[in-house]
């Protein structure tokens, strides 16, 4: 198949099977469509909207095919899925955001030089392979910065900041002895992010950029507006636009950028999928991230991401879930789990949006590219 546009009941693979996945699945169905998910964990949050699961590994051959077989078009959930998977998918089916957005987020490394390829600055990084690499990388940056491992790793794990002075012996292999990077100490005064989407046509549309807080090394809370200036805003934009044309992608991005005293902005890191800081456009949004994502990969028109509200959107992490009666008692405020039956510490539970000038008119303009 060599389109990506599908009819009204057309089916969408999904790999993965987390609350990123459930989200997407609930919104298809919205729109008409059957979703199937590909997840090896059989009691998945996914699993409960899903019209199907398929119970294998992601880079499972017969369970590719069979996914292949019975989907118009496929999409995933997060940014580790096997490259070669997403390959022997596309070779008879669509998939969207394509297999070299997975390329260019998968290795830290590569995702640095790509967004500065794109024109996109970012912290200072050197790539460190073993523990004189690291030594070496840390003079330069003045014994100070951020390591982290290239692949894998998410919510702060994987990662060891170093602020000057500290004893250095067998720091490369607390790692895990992998390939790492060093990203320089960024002077930042808050962090923002940006959630787009590009269509089939080259459209691309952006939602409004969030104010993210994140507590030991994830996300807490995305606040909506952020304080960011008109000409930062802009270049948020077009930076999503200059990514999202290099890959020629389909979907939704995010894009974690860090902002300066002076206001300018340096990209932190991008997501090739929904994102957690887009949350809130559910709750404050006609249309939320979720269904401009399938709207993207069915070949649809885009929707609107104006927002008719300012929000707060809070995760909840692990026993934080214990808290979800006190805010269905709150006023405008949307609560969403995920399905999940064991809240771990770090574990996301669920979100809540809580909505501030509900309604108010002329309270946001729509961003499109």
């Amino acid at each position: 198949m060599t389109s990506g546009k599908i009819g009204k009941s057309g089916t969408i693979g999904i790999i993965g099977g987390g609350q990123l996945a459930r989200m997407l699945a609930m919104a298809a169905a919205r729109l008409n469509f059957r979703t199937i998910v590909l997840e090896p964990q059989a009691d998945c949050p996914a699993a409960q909207v899903c019209n199907r699961q398929i119970v294998a590994a992601y880079d499972d051959e017969k369970a590719l095919a069979e996914l292949a077989s019975v989907c118009d078009v496929v999409t995933y959930e997060f940014e580790n899925v096997p490259v070669v998977a997403a390959q022997t998918l596309a070779a008879s089916v669509p998939v969207y955001p394509p297999p070299q957005a997975l390329s260019a987020s998968q290795d830290r490394l590569t995702e640095k030089r790509f967004l500065n390829d794109c024109g996109i600055p970012t912290a200072g990084f050197r790539q460190v392979d073993d523990q004189a690499g690291l030594e070496a990388a840390l003079a330069e940056f003045g014994g100070k910065g951020v390591l982290k491992t290239r692949r894998m790793g998410y919510d702060g794990k994987g990662q060891r900041v170093f602020k000057g002075g500290e004893d250095l012996t067998g720091a490369f292999a607390a790692l895990g002895n992998v390939a790492l990077i060093l990203e320089s100490f960024v002077p930042f005064e808050r962090e923002i992010s940006i959630i787009a989407a590009r269509f089939q046509d080259g459209t691309v549309t952006c939602y409004d950029p969030a104010e993210n807080v994140h507590l030991g090394g994830i996300l807490h809370t995305s606040t909506i507006p952020a304080q960011l200036s008109d000409a930062a805003k802009t270049v948020a934009v077009e930076s999503a636009e200059k990514l999202l044309a290099a890959l020629n992608y389909v979907g939704v991005v995010g894009i974690e950028f860090f902002v300066l005293p002076d206001g300018s902005l340096v990209a932190n890191e991008m997501a090739p999928r929904v994102h957690n800081t887009g949350h809130w456009t559910e709750a404050a949004c006609v249309i939320s991230q979720f269904e401009q994502h399938i709207r993207a990969v069915a070949g649809l028109a885009h929707g609107s991401t104006q927002r008719h509200s300012d929000c707060v959107m809070t995760n909840l992490i692990g026993d934080d879930i214990n808290d979800v009666p006190q805010w269905l008692a709150k006023k405008d405020c949307l609560v969403h789990l995920y399905g999940k039956t064991e809240a771990r510490a770090g574990r996301k539970m669920g979100h809540v949006t809580q909505l501030i000038n509900a309604g108010k008119p002329g309270v946001s303009s729509q961003i499109d590219g």
